[in-house]
């Protein structure tokens, strides 16, 4: 159960269409290919990094079932599914109204000239920190006892990454092809970003709640 909660988790994750509207801005750039790589070695190492801190918060020792530890982190399993329905909801509203001109981030005005320093910070920063809560609440309760479970962690951290790896690799291929590839998929990510996110945010959050009651309830 873990590793299909991890697996669409990280599927949540690397298919947050936000983050990678920074992301192929960072890869559109000038020497955008090396400050990408950065991007997402500061995207992997952030999700890393909060898998120690909740091994080591733990102390490699998920609470027992049925403790009331355990069902306090199903509880919060179920609040972070119930503000996930709501952030579905907000965007299912949100499609109907009509959007408001906002002006773009500072940071993308000097895009060209960032340093590979500060797209791997950029790429902490944009991390949606929503669902990798959704994923700490699951990794509390593994525990690092074989192999499998050590490669479970790592698939769960390659999957949330799988987007940006995936056009990273294609840059580097067919660089000739990238800035095309980018510029569609930026039109089509900005047309279609509130619908992406009312679909994550609803199938993840259904899952979350139903899964949560269901082991609340046995």
């Amino acid at each position: 159960m873990i590793v299909l909660n991890l697996t669409l988790i990280g599927l949540a994750i690397t298919l947050e269409p936000i983050p990678f509207t920074a992301f192929a801005l960072v890869l559109a750039s000038k020497k955008g290919v090396m400050k990408a790589a950065a991007f997402i070695i500061g995207w992997i190492l952030s999700l890393a990094v909060v898998i120690v801190l909740t091994l080591a918060a733990t102390g490699n020792q998920p609470p027992s079932s049925g403790s009331t530890t355990s069902q306090a982190v199903t509880v919060v399993r179920l609040a972070i599914g119930v503000l996930l329905l709501g952030a579905a909801l907000r965007r299912r509203l949100m499609m109907h109204k009509p959007k408001k001109p906002k002006d773009p981030p500072k940071w993308q005005a000097g895009v060209d000239k960032m340093s590979p320093l500060f797209a791997l910070v950029l790429g902490i920063l944009v991390q949606p920190w929503g669902l990798v809560a959704a994923g700490v609440a699951v990794i509390v309760d593994a525990k690092l006892d074989s192999w499998l479970s050590a490669l479970s962690m790592l698939y769960f951290l390659l999957l949330s990454a799988g987007t940006y790896l995936a056009v990273e690799i294609y840059a580097w291929v067919r660089p000739e092809r990238t800035q095309e590839l980018l510029t569609s998929v930026r039109a089509w990510v900005a047309d279609h970003t509130d619908q992406v996110i009312m679909i994550i945010a609803l199938a993840l959050g259904a899952w979350l709640v139903l899964d949560s009651i269901y082991l609340l309830a046995t």
